[in-house]
């Protein structure tokens, strides 16, 4: 596939419906990427990082940052279209010593939604609202496909929240939620799925606080994120290297001032996640909420 035919689909919400889409489409970019790139640009600070530049067709766009140990090649695309669904639906009986399939899954939900994203950067200069609203529709879409795949009800949508004033009710407060998690139709969890933490982090938070205190409820609150890196311009002439866009204080403030989230979880951590004490008891990995987390939620 071409990239114009890449860039049509990839920009069309409709063409991803399935996770069956999900993983065409993946299988489609990988084949590409292997074929069809100006360059494949090494990160100046963090060199497990790289960005791929387009030819003319592209703009000679350069992408987002691609985590090269969690994103496949097109020669392990069989792991993402034969083997990743059917250990998905094992997620639950697999044993923290099993690092190979809980791999599988985290590299695999990554992988999909890198060649998503990866696709949209080669839009034209002036579409990255665009693009941006897109991939992050696509991959709350992805999370609530898979969530569903493993046999959990999950929905998204509106939730009307009744405001009691002196035991009544006196009106209702609408909130918007990107998953919603049932067990024999009882709410059972509330998620936020976003591609990163970047401007969203202290909403995820209030939202938890507020949902709580108007219903007088401790619904669990997660949030799910892709990842938390961009691109920047490196000193040297046509070089590039990696920012982070989590904000440690940030969360540490909140979880600790305002509210602890039940679960936050990563496809692509960074450093700080797995070495600091604090932020390594509350961030755990993708594959984690599919394997350990998510029948607890629901239980």
């Amino acid at each position: 596939m071409k990239l114009d035919q890449l860039i049509k689909r990839a920009s069309d919400k409709n063409k991803f419906t399935s996770l069956a889409d999900y993983i065409e489409f993946c299988r489609h970019f990988l084949e590409f990427s292997a074929r069809g790139l100006q360059a494949v640009i090494v990160s100046q600070n963090e060199s497990h990082y790289c960005f791929f530049q387009y030819k003319a067709d592209g703009h000679f766009n350069i992408t987002r940052p691609i985590n090269s140990e969690l994103m496949y090649k097109a020669g392990d695309e069989h792991l993402v279209s034969t083997r990743f669904l059917s250990t998905l639906r094992q997620a639950k009986e697999l044993s923290p010593k099993d690092k190979n399939s809980r791999s599988l899954i985290r590299n695999s939900i990554y992988t999909i939604q890198q060649a998503i994203g990866a696709t949209l950067d080669a839009l034209p200069a002036g579409s990255s609202n665009t693009a941006r609203k897109l991939n992050g529709d696509l991959f709350e879409r992805l999370i609530k496909l898979l969530v569903q795949e493993v046999g959990v009800d999950c929905r998204s949508g509106v939730i009307n929240v009744p405001v009691k004033v002196k035991g009544h009710d006196e009106f209702n407060m609408s909130y918007q939620h990107d998953l919603l998690l049932y067990n024999s139709d009882e709410l059972k969890a509330i998620g936020s799925v976003k591609t990163s933490s970047k401007d969203r982090l202290d909403k995820i938070f209030i939202d938890k606080f507020l949902y709580s205190r108007l219903t007088d409820t401790a619904t669990p609150h997660i949030a799910i994120f892709l990842n938390d890196v961009q691109r920047k311009r490196a000193q040297r002439e046509n070089s590039y290297g990696v920012n982070s866009t989590f904000l440690p204080g940030h969360f540490k403030g909140y979880s600790v001032k305002l509210c602890t989230l039940d679960g936050v979880y990563y496809c692509d951590l960074r450093p700080n996640m797995a070495t600091d004490s604090f932020l390594k008891n509350h961030i755990r990995t993708i594959g984690h909420f599919f394997c350990d987390d998510l029948a607890r939620l629901i239980g």
